[in-house]
């Protein structure tokens, strides 16, 4: 869902597992500098896209072969990661790509099965939904939003940078040549029964998933950033609808906020926690996660305690030791240097390493690859 709700949620056990689990190139979260951010710095999951030639109808009945054929993705768990329960019903993606489309499938366990939001960009995430987030150029910025209900009505929006960095959504703006399909396994807006799934297919042009610059398709390897959410309402029938439970006050129950890879926070416009899209043209192809993205989380502890010192003080930190962060650090075994370059008002932090490309972040959390 859109709402911007960033804040930083207090760590919790059984994460540096998960991220020696990646190697030895991956940060030591038990250093000082990540100390309350681990939830922050779990490795994202990452899909293989296959490529597929096979013309494939948006119905969701998932009929054709290759739809067969794909792999799906883990299944969701809560926004915030390992410390809260597994969500109640299974959902689960796969994909596959051509040379011009995106094709995204999702099925969703669901025993009621309602949608009252009926109009396009309405917000659709006032109903159950599910949610599709890409960053094209994984730079945390520039990035697009998807949301479809049971009845197939699309909320599609464009953001600049994140609301955290002031940024606003784009509501006007449209994925031009979206196709989509639902295909519910139960009935619709019917209370007394009960369902099983329901199952979004969509093809997003490849061409569309751009703002203001030119379009390249992918090549063997590309990477994009990519996350899918699914909102979840608690409720209860009354006479022909379900109606969402209320607390005390008489306000709405939170919704539940289930995704493919945790972000670890209540946002999912954090867009650095996205799981990672590989595109290939060849079978067998594994993800593993490469080396520049590894050396990337140094730039983000960067800039997250740029913002809490910030917050702190009313400005940026001038230098690293303020923020605690050692300038040397080692990524596998490759030796990498940090340097922070900073006003009251503005930051950039750079990370080098002999033989690799410089990598920049900026106080708005924009994150580049610098040419040599």
């Amino acid at each position: 869902m859109t709402l911007s709700r960033s804040f930083f949620r207090r760590p919790f056990t059984g994460l540096l597992p998960l991220f020696l689990g990646l190697g030895a190139a991956t940060p030591v979260l038990a250093q000082a500098p990540f100390a309350g951010l681990e939830e922050l710095f779990t490795p994202p999951k990452g899909y293989v896209v296959q490529h597929t030639s096979q013309p494939l109808t948006m119905d969701g009945n998932l009929q054709e072969s290759d739809w067969q054929k794909a792999a799906w993705t883990t299944d969701f768990v809560d926004i915030e990661g390992a410390k809260k329960p597994l969500p109640t019903y299974q959902t689960r993606v796969k994909m596959l790509w051509n040379d011009s489309t995106l094709f995204i499938a999702a099925t969703l366990q669901e025993p009621q099965i309602w949608a009252y939001q009926t109009h396009h960009d309405d917000i659709i995430y006032k109903d159950n939904d599910f949610e599709v987030f890409i960053d094209p150029d994984n730079n945390a910025h520039q990035y697009f939003e998807v949301e479809v209900n049971a009845i197939n009505k699309i909320f599609d929006l464009y953001l600049p940078k994140p609301y955290r960095d002031k940024g606003d959504a784009l509501i006007s703006w449209d994925v031009a040549g979206l196709r989509s399909g639902v295909a519910i396994n139960g009935t619709l807006n019917q209370p007394q029964d009960q369902d099983k799934s329901w199952t979004v297919e969509m093809a997003i042009p490849l061409k569309a998933v751009r703002m203001g610059f030119p379009w390249q398709p992918p090549t063997e390897g590309t990477l994009w950033r990519i996350n899918f959410s699914r909102v979840e309402w608690d409720t209860k029938a009354e006479g022909d609808k379900n109606v969402k439970l209320q607390d005390a006050a008489g306000k709405d129950l939170p919704e539940h906020n289930w995704v493919w890879s945790p972000q670890g926070v209540i946002n999912m416009h954090y867009p650095e926690r996205w799981g990672y899209l590989q595109f290939t043209r060849q079978a067998n192809t594994t993800w593993q996660m490469p080396q520049a993205e590894l050396r990337k989380q140094y730039l983000w502890l960067v800039y997250y305690r740029q913002q809490e010192f910030r917050k702190k003080t009313g400005k940026y930190a001038a230098t690293l030791a303020e923020l605690k962060i050692k300038p040397q650090t080692t990524v596998g075994k490759q030796a990498n240097q940090l340097q922070l370059a900073a006003t009251p008002y503005q930051f950039t932090a750079t990370i080098t390493a002999a033989g690799s490309a410089a990598i920049r972040i900026n106080d708005e959390g924009l994150i580049e690859t610098l040419k040599p």
